[in-house]
């Protein structure tokens, strides 16, 4: 946390069909994060910046694909994906951030 914006940790919504299904279950939003954050790097980063209380936060990290384009092999970036639980009552209204 120190030396480190919330805005370097958060870098945007991750937005699929899985999590959409679950997050309207259960109160939770996920994130594609920095990936040398840890977990009170990232309840810091949302707590400060959308103001609200997060329960808790789950990390998954995600290896890079193997590519090959036009017979050279390469590998996509290894990135971390965060699921945020939040606190029963609150939600964040993305219209209001650019």
């Amino acid at each position: 946390m120190i030396g480190k914006s919330p805005y370097s940790i958060i870098y945007s919504k991750y937005v699929t069909e899985k999590s959409v299904d679950i997050s309207n279950k259960y109160k939770f939003i996920t994130f594609k994060v920095s990936v040398c954050s840890n977990k009170y790097d990232i309840k810091y980063a949302v707590e400060k910046i959308f103001n609200i209380k997060v329960i808790s936060v789950n990390i998954i990290n995600i290896k890079g694909k193997e590519v090959k384009f036009k017979n050279n092999i390469g590998k996509r970036k290894n990135w971390k994906k965060a699921m945020v639980f939040l606190e029963s009552g609150s939600d964040i209204n993305f219209s209001e951030f650019k």
